[in-house]
């Protein structure tokens, strides 16, 4: 795991509300953030995923199924 100098900022009350670092260290966190993002994008055009799914049940009559189950 990275490290960061960090300065927690409080207020009156010694209660944290905001924290500083270098910004350097930043653009690091941005660069990261970023990777991760583009990682874990969902493709727009999700229609290649079209009838993967087979359903055994209608939705709706295994939603009442189940909660008649919780009666």
């Amino acid at each position: 795991m990275l490290s960061f100098k960090k300065k927690i900022v409080t207020d009156e009350t010694m209660q944290p509300i905001a924290v500083l670092i270098n910004y350097q260290d930043w653009q690091q966190i941005e660069k990261i953030l970023e990777d991760y993002q583009l990682e874990d994008e969902t493709p727009d055009d999700i229609s290649e995923f079209e009838g993967i799914l087979q359903l055994t049940e209608d939705p709706l009559k295994y939603q009442r199924r189940i909660r008649n189950e919780w009666e």
